[in-house]
């Protein structure tokens, strides 16, 4: 009998993730998307099957999977009357991919378990070129019977798939995955910018310092683009802002020590400022650029 899939959240990362769960054998994969005109055009694209709500969706699942915007959304998705828990069989699994709160995850885990279903949240790293190419990095956080089963179907779209723990331990590592990469990038930014500045020849500099340990994803993956000022490459300013203030959130329930991060959050909300919150990531060298002062 074919495995049922239900995968809620067609945005840039949910439309080409659905779309790999979508070849898989033996299994049947039903979509909902806030804007159904978007599921209209999964489906004409992919196998599957459409819910009229996301209560539609759950009914029936083995596997329900969301990526959606932030903790608002999975309140409004999971919860209540007509949420997916109200309507997800006993024994279903459900796997977040949204970045959202520790807290959240831990709540809605809670509350999976009351219900006898199971609870994974598994936000990702990569972005949308990760996964339309199926290599994204997911970090999971849940039961490990959960991860177990889940694992074999979260390959299909996954460079790397590791259990951090329980329930909360996934959003908890991609806070650090987004603290490490802001830094990275703030770091990128200026080193350009003092190139720049400095009228070095800007490619042949990256040429020698890709090759040592200045080296990073984001230099081979967006340096080029950052010299071209073109930043429609990937996530966006708004999203970081998210993400960046649910780490902020967590350090100050922990104790962390954050400078840098807030330094760059501060950055980001700059990049906003000036019309740049759809840009990508990469967009802190632009406020650099905006800001230059001259000696």
């Amino acid at each position: 009998m074919a495995m049922q899939i239900s995968f809620i959240g067609l945005g840039v990362m949910g439309y080409p993730m659905a779309g790999h769960l979508a070849g898989l054998k033996e299994v049947q994969v039903r979509v909902w998307n806030r804007s159904s005109d978007k599921s209209r055009r999964w489906l004409e694209e992919y196998p599957g099957s459409l819910a009229e709500s996301p209560a539609e969706a759950a009914a029936g699942a083995d596997l329900i999977i969301t990526c959606v915007g932030a903790d608002p959304d999975l309140a409004a998705l999971y919860l209540g009357p007509d949420g997916i828990m109200a309507h997800a069989p006993a024994g279903a699994l459900l796997v977040d991919h949204t970045t959202a709160s520790a807290q959240m995850a831990r709540n809605l885990a809670e509350e999976a378990q009351r219900r006898q279903l199971q609870w994974l949240d598994a936000p990702v790293s990569g972005g949308q070129q990760g996964a339309q190419k199926g290599q994204l990095t997911i970090m999971c956080g849940g039961e490990k019977t959960a991860f177990e089963r889940a694992r074999p179907v979260l390959d299909v779209y996954a460079r790397a798939i590791n259990h951090l723990g329980a329930a909360g331990a996934g959003q908890l590592t991609k806070c650090v995955n987004q603290i490490a990469v802001a830094g990275v990038l703030q770091g990128l930014a200026e080193g350009l910018h003092f190139a720049e500045e400095a009228g070095l020849n800007r490619e042949a500099v990256l040429q020698v310092i890709s090759q040592g340990a200045a080296q990073s994803w984001q230099m081979d993956n967006r340096s080029a683009t950052m010299l071209a000022e073109q930043y429609e490459h990937g996530f966006a300013v708004d999203w970081m802002r998210k993400d960046l203030a649910i780490c902020l959130q967590e350090a100050r329930s922990n104790g962390a020590a954050l400078p840098a991060t807030a330094l760059i959050d501060q950055f980001y909300g700059d990049v906003q400022g000036i019309g740049g919150g759809r840009w990508d990531t990469s967009s802190l060298l632009e406020r650099l650029r905006r800001n230059r002062k001259k000696p």
